[in-house]
């Protein structure tokens, strides 16, 4: 089998959305398993540091990757099945995750409408269990086909294999680097309910001056939340939200309540309560504050940014920093959504 090119000293800027400046010792492309499992395995990296990078939309890299980043493109966008009142739609890990939203929007198929414009490919949507506006990928999850990069096994991971949780699932934990997702399978509904119980949705709509919305109005409605609010990395280096909404036990909820009248609440997992984490940062002072070339944004005090020349590096002590103000004055932990590379 003939091997696509292996680049050497490449700039990963293009290749991931905070857009600092990092280097890779070397760089391929695989579009095909059989190729990413051989360039995986490539002598010459063995014994060197490997990463899979999708889209770059949940990565920081702090400094230069001294080994192979592979990047996975694997394509194919399909219905496989359907039964009548559900279909199945698998995405090569490689597709850009809006397109397969946009395949099923216009189709009518309802389940990812509220995931509309999450920046990314499908690979990593299991990965971190995305979600927005009230949805999660697990509502609609089928199966994923993963590549065991020890074995070079294919396997099938259905909902319960993957151990889905608040932005997690098994392949951040006690499966993290061990597995390549291949493909991408999710159950839509050909009658959907939609879910618009989010308040910023209802909101949207209304000044849509929609009553009765189609699977299409609720996308264009996340959309327009999104640009609105979030800003565009094409634009302004980010990757989106760079912390999880935290979660408290009912006691410390309580606790903040007394102490801080209007902290937003809402139910979380297992009797938890999960806390705003944008709220947090942004009562601290964050929100619109920068400091050199990074900073958290004035529309959104969750989305760290890359205002031009930031390093990856000052871009982590910022988030250090929120942190270390937010457990200062609520006694609250935030964990990052972002994955620290270097």
């Amino acid at each position: 089998m003939s091997l696509p090119p292996i680049q050497r000293q490449v700039s990963l800027r293009p290749y991931h959305t905070f857009g600092t400046d990092a280097f890779a010792s070397a760089l391929a492309v695989a579009d095909q398993p059989e190729t990413l499992w051989a360039l995986w395995n490539h002598p010459e990296f063995r014994d060197r540091p490997r990463m899979l990078l999708g889209g770059g939309s949940n990565v920081l890299f702090v400094r230069d990757f001294d080994g192979l980043v592979l990047l996975n493109r694997l394509g194919g966008l399909a219905e496989v099945d359907s039964d009548g009142s559900h279909v199945l739609l698998r995405a090569g890990a490689g597709v850009l995750w809006h397109h397969m939203v946009h395949y099923a929007v216009e189709r009518g198929w309802g389940g990812l409408e509220n995931l509309s414009l999450i920046p990314g490919l499908c690979g990593a949507a299991p990965m971190q269990n995305i979600g927005a506006y009230g949805a999660e990928l697990k509502d609609v999850f089928h199966e994923l086909e993963a590549l065991d990069l020890q074995s070079g096994e294919v396997l099938r991971f259905d909902r319960q294999a993957c151990q889905f949780g608040y932005r997690e699932s098994v392949f951040k934990r006690q499966a993290a680097g061990h597995y390549a997702i291949l493909s991408l399978t999710v159950r839509l509904a050909l009658r959907p309910t939609l879910n618009v119980t989010y308040g910023a949705i209802q909101d949207t709509l209304k000044q849509m001056g929609i009553v009765e919305p189609s699977v299409s109005d609720v996308s264009k409605a996340v959309i327009n939340i999104r640009q609105s609010k979030l800003p565009d990395p094409a634009v302004l280096g980010n990757a989106g939200s760079f912390f999880k909404n935290p979660e408290v036990g009912a006691a410390q909820a309580a606790e903040l309540a007394d102490r801080f009248p209007g902290m937003p609440q809402y139910p979380g997992g297992e009797g938890m309560i999960k806390l705003a984490a944008g709220w947090l940062i942004e009562q601290c002072g964050w929100k619109g504050k920068r400091l050199g070339n990074t900073g958290a944004h004035a529309q959104q005090a969750l989305v760290l940014v890359n205002y031009g020349g930031a390093t990856g590096a000052e871009i982590w002590q910022l988030a250090c920093d929120i942190r270390e103000a937010v457990l200062q004055q609520f006694g609250v932990t935030l964990v990052p959504e972002v994955n620290r590379v270097g």
